[in-house]
């Protein structure tokens, strides 16, 4: 008798029932991205303070810093950015490290949850690749930040992993770490103000 293949799905809070393997737009909702992003730990946890680094937090700074650095940029991609790490809502935040040793299985999984992610709010299913470059600078602009400020990073380790940012685009900007539930509030409002200004 075969064997019973493995489940491959998770009840999601709004109800929604996600294949992870093939995940469809119809299946995606904002609360359940807030949610899962707000309880996942950026850095496995190993940070400052009273509360984890939540990945919707550090979204929230991407976004920001993209918003920064590119100006010009349609409202669409400042929406990609804010969803940049959409999918570890449901598969987690795995350290660069981890990543490289998982392999490509990992990067296909990533691949096929941001495809449907983007395909529900709207976006193209692939980024072109220069708006992937550039949220992909942001985004090494935030572990910049969040490495100095919270991990325990010297700014010349920093550099080295990271790159030194401009001054102009952090200036004025402080990771203020806070309890989940206000994170995902901010995550759902600033999405739903993008959706807005589509």
């Amino acid at each position: 008798m075969p064997a019973k293949p493995a489940r491959a799905w998770q009840r999601m809070l709004s109800g929604r029932r996600l294949d992870l393997l093939d995940p469809t737009p119809m299946d995606i909702e904002i609360s359940d991205i807030a949610h899962g992003l707000a309880f996942v730990a950026r850095w496995n946890g190993q940070t400052h303070g009273d509360f984890a680094y939540s990945v919707a937090e550090h979204s929230l700074l991407v976004e920001v810093l993209f918003s920064r650095m590119y100006p010009k940029a349609p409202v669409k991609w400042q929406l990609a950015a804010l969803l940049h790490d959409a999918p570890e809502y449901v598969i987690g935040d795995m350290i660069s490290p981890v990543k490289a040793a998982v392999g490509p299985g990992y990067s296909e999984l990533d691949q096929r949850l941001t495809s449907a992610i983007h395909i529900k709010f709207g976006l193209p299913a692939l980024l072109p690749k220069t708006i992937k470059a550039q949220i992909k600078r942001a985004d090494k602009v935030s572990a910049w930040m969040e490495a100095v400020q919270i991990a325990g990073f010297s700014e010349s380790e920093a550099n080295k992993l990271f790159g030194r940012p401009k001054p102009e685009v952090i200036s004025g900007l402080a990771i203020d770490l806070r309890p989940p539930l206000q994170v995902r509030q901010a995550f759902v409002a600033r999405h739903a103000d993008l959706l807005r200004n589509l």
